[in-house]
């Protein structure tokens, strides 16, 4: 399925985006480039956790045009009738451990003697990373991905003890830092998270990687709640965007919206995301001339 967008491209030559952390490398390095070379508008990228990103835009501390998420349905929860009526789903995911080889937990990865939830438990406090899960969803899905974890392994008690034993980083992007300096041994991202910094990946088993959709019944039964009580169901990986209602550029970020959209796999899949028969999908009501 392929976008297509009508009109003419606007005079300016520039389009801002606020975007989930997790995709830092992959607009930087692959969207903005092939963009700019397809279209001579640049991409002008800020990265943080798919939940600061959507406090930012409800608070207007940022005024992007494009808004990126990791999870589909928080933007569509937090955004759409107030901000947006319409998103375009464009791209999947899988969940897993990168490492550094140099480490104890490490080795014993690269190895494949012992499985990964065997290795955890005999880590230091601190050796693993996550994100912080208050700010985006990759921290709730490490929440998530345990207690599954537990349950498919019949680990008693795995999620607190593993829970107790890591480190939670505050910004997303930097997440994998310490794990290529070598503080850290490993940390739980993304597949492209790892890719982007050349570092060694396990993805979890499907029954708690979040990338099979047609095992979104049993990653609805993992829950995380926050402070206010809200709780947030687990689902696949879907990244979704949008343009803003009030956007300074909203012909350009159409433009990058359809090109997304396109999903080509010299750009995507490059950057180690994956795509779907089902993608890309729309919901809401599109802009004029955008269509699926």
């Amino acid at each position: 399925m392929v976008v297509g967008l009508a009109g003419c491209l606007g005079p300016e030559s520039s389009v801002s985006v606020l975007s989930a952390g997790s995709l830092a490398a992959t607009f930087e390095d692959h969207v903005g480039p092939a963009f700019k070379s397809e279209t001579d508008i640049t991409v002008q990228g800020e990265y943080f956790g798919s939940n600061a990103v959507m406090r930012m835009v409800e608070d207007e501390t940022k005024h992007p045009d494009v808004v990126v998420s990791a999870d589909a349905t928080l933007l569509r929860d937090r955004l759409v009738g107030t901000h947006t009526d319409w998103d375009v789903e464009f791209a999947t995911n899988v969940l897993g451990i990168g490492y550094n080889t140099d480490t104890e937990f490490g080795s014993g990865m690269a190895a494949g003697e012992h499985e990964w939830y065997d290795l955890i438990r005999e880590t230091d406090q601190g050796d693993i990373a996550i994100s912080n899960p208050k700010q985006d969803p990759l921290g709730y899905r490490a929440w998530q991905a345990f207690g599954l974890a537990e349950r498919e392994h019949d680990i008693e008690g795995f999620r607190e003890e593993v829970w107790d034993l890591v480190e939670q980083v505050a910004e997303e992007p930097q997440v994998l830092g310490g794990v290529e300096g070598g503080s850290r041994a490993g940390a739980v991202v993304y597949g492209n998270m790892a890719r982007d910094h050349d570092i060694p990946f396990e993805p979890f088993p499907a029954a708690y990687n979040f990338a099979d959709p047609s095992l979104a019944d049993h990653y609805a039964t993992a829950e995380y709640t926050f402070e206010d009580g809200t709780t947030v169901e687990g689902r696949p990986i879907l990244y979704n965007a949008t343009v803003l209602d009030r956007a300074d550029a909203p012909e350009n970020g159409r433009r990058l919206v359809e090109f997304l959209a396109n999903n080509p796999d010299d750009v995507l899949g490059a950057a180690g995301l994956a795509t779907a028969d089902s993608l890309p999908r729309a919901h809401g009501t599109l802009p004029d001339g955008l269509t699926i």
